[in-house]
């Protein structure tokens, strides 16, 4: 239990492990997060400055292709009708104009149909192969879309040039430019297929809008069939407020897709190319190794997380073993084991400490160990305390003749022998004294000097001097355990005879001493009656002797007698004397003096007188009682 007591008591806020797990976390973060975050925006800057320089260039290259295409198909179509309108009127009939424009349309396949209207003249020529299967009639559906396109036709008559999305009309994909003619109005119908290549699908996208914003050429064939209109759109109002080319525009298109936008506006019928790439798509890669980078880092983070949580453990596991320790400590408990499991640092420190234990554990024997802890923690402060207090000294009977008889018999062993004998008698003393709440003041030689209610108490002078009594009593009990067995006649273990003298009273009790070394003690005029107590022992032929100031608190408790009074040097009154038989309820043991005395193996006085032998009589008998 205390062990576990220990480790509830042993509780930090942030342990090593988590503090280290933070650092390390924030160290990978900040140095793998700074060059990914770093990386990303130089290369996704490359990025965009080579998508936007790419755009710009494919777009260069549609608008030239583009420009170039509908300039040839411009010439030819000129050259064809000069050519025709060159040969008469009747020009309809001659073989050779059917020749010209058989031989035209060979070598132009992608043409469908020209036609014109002028001073008087009107031509339209149809590239039936190119029309085949797909329109029964080919010449009456070019007239019905000129007829329906009559006013553009009349625009280019004004000296316009028109392009005009014609897919609609003849179901497949073909583009109509209007241009002016001597006199009238001049109109081709034409494939792009050509451009195909430079409009086709792909990252960047190109697409042809006339001067309305409609549609021409895209790679979407369902666009040009359904005249796409793009004159509202942000980018194409745009193009229109600028004189001057521009690539590398982000904008987002009606689909709501970001665009990197590039435009060429074309000297052929106020045309625009448009090239755009997705803006997503740009860095769709940087993107994703931007990706793996962060899942790189959270695998790194968690090993690292996991290698720093074991190696935590390393430290914090020994440390948590110190820090119970060193509430052992305090507590008082110097027994500690520790073992260092680490040649560290750690591992020294351990060491160190096992070897402090030991130190503390030895030193707290030459002292009070619970005072001394007591004083450690600042329960104890420094200087002298009036205390109500119950004081306690005890004697072995008959010592000197004792020490005499072991010297003459084991001569330089003697000296061992009798500290090893007096130990094991303090030992069963001490334990009396401590576990009913004494505190262990001083060793006088063989005697022993106690005192109850001042270091610790029980609130109660009544108690605390029950308690002193009892642990007489205890002190009888275990000496008789320990003469089991001994005799007089054994002169290496003889039996011990004790006396007890108890005394209670207003003491002062404090810290006494120098500054290099102190003592927790109680001095005043009940401790010196306590010691003249105690020596009355064996004038009375008793063990336990107790003033009156203490059978007054206890009389109820225990069995005791009262013994002559005695006159003490510095009082003016005769002192009341109690022996102390057995507990009040305790029905097993002496009930008297004499029953007591038989236990004791003591005679009993024959007379109770002054010892005149004494140069300084500390007490002398009355008669009173």
């Amino acid at each position: 239990m205390a062990k576990k007591d220990n480790n509830a008591l042993i509780k930090v806020r942030f342990s090593i492990g988590a503090k280290l797990i933070i650092i390390i976390t924030f160290i990978v973060l900040f140095s793998l997060g700074s060059i990914i975050a770093l990386a990303s925006l130089l290369i996704r800057g490359d990025l965009r400055v080579l998508a936007e320089e790419n755009n710009m260039e494919i777009n260069r290259r549609t608008a030239m292709a583009a420009e170039s295409h509908f300039e040839n198909v411009y010439s030819n179509s000129v050259t064809l009708i000069r050519t025709i309108t060159t040969a008469g009127t009747s020009a309809a009939q001659n073989n050779f104009v059917q020749d010209t424009i058989d031989y035209f349309f060979e070598r132009n396949p992608n043409y469908a149909s020209v036609f014109f209207s002028g001073s008087g003249q009107q031509e339209i020529f149809i590239n039936n192969e190119f029309f085949g299967a797909r329109i029964l009639d080919p010449l009456g559906s070019v007239q019905l879309f000129r007829d329906g396109y009559i006013s553009v036709l009349r625009r280019a008559d004004a000296g316009e040039t028109v392009f005009v999305n014609a897919a609609p009309f003849f179901g497949t994909p073909l583009l109509a430019m209007f241009f002016p003619w001597a006199g009238g109005g001049a109109c081709v119908l034409f494939s792009t297929a050509d451009l195909h290549n430079f409009f086709s699908k792909g990252v960047n996208q190109s697409y042809l809008i006339n001067d309305n914003g409609d549609i021409m050429i895209h790679a979407d064939i369902d666009m040009i069939q359904r005249i796409v209109n793009t004159a509202d759109s942000s980018f194409v109002k745009y193009i229109r407020d600028r004189q001057e080319d521009e690539s590398a525009r982000l904008h987002t298109g009606e689909d709501g897709i970001r665009y990197f936008g590039a435009f060429t506006k074309l000297k052929t019928a106020g045309a625009t190319v448009i090239t755009n790439v997705e803006y997503d798509k740009v860095f769709e890669n940087i993107d994703a190794t931007t990706l793996r980078n962060i899942f790189l880092t959270i695998t790194v983070l968690s090993i690292s997380i996991i290698l720093i949580w074991f190696f935590a453990k390393s430290i914090s596991i020994p440390l948590k073993s110190l820090a119970i320790a060193a509430h052992d400590i305090e507590s008082g408990i110097f027994e500690i084991s520790l073992k260092p499991k680490t040649r560290d640092e750690i591992g020294v420190l351990t060491a160190s400490f096992h070897r402090m234990c030991k130190a503390l554990h030895i030193f707290g024997r030459f002292t009070n160990r619970d005072i001394a802890v007591r004083a450690m923690r600042g329960e104890i402060k420094p200087g002298g305390f009036p205390k109500k207090a119950t004081i306690f000294f005890s004697d072995i009977r008959e010592f000197t003749s004792i020490s005499e008889t072991f010297t003459n018999i084991f001569n330089n062993e003697a000296s061992d022998k009798i500290v090893h004998w007096l130990n094991e008698y303090f030992t069963q003393m001490i334990e009396c004294v401590e576990k009913t709440g004494g505190v262990v003041d001083k060793f006088i030689g063989d005697a022993l000097m106690a005192h109850w209610g001042t270091a610790f108490t029980t609130g109660s002078t009544r108690k605390d001097a029950y308690n002193c009594v009892k642990a007489a009593l205890y002190m009888r009990t275990a000496l008789k355990r320990l003469n089991k067995g001994r005799t007089k006649e054994n002169p290496e273990n003889p039996r011990i005879k004790i006396g007890i003298g108890i005394n209670t009273g207003t003491v002062t009790a404090g810290q006494l001493g120098s500054d290099r070394r102190m003592e927790y003690t109680a001095i005043g005029d009940p401790v010196n009656l306590a010691s003249r107590v105690e020596s009355l022992c064996k004038g009375f032929g008793t063990d336990i002797l107790i003033a009156e100031n203490t059978w007054k608190l206890v009389r109820r408790r225990f069995v005791t007698v009262e013994m002559p009074s005695v006159k003490v040097k510095g009082k003016s009154k005769p002192v009341r004397i109690f022996a102390v038989i057995n507990f009040a309820k305790n029905p097993k043991g002496p009930k008297s003096i004499t029953r007591l005395r038989r236990v004791l193996r003591v005679e009993e006085p024959s007379n109770l007188k002054l010892d005149t032998n004494s140069i300084e009589p500390k007490y002398i008998f009355t008669d009173k009682r």
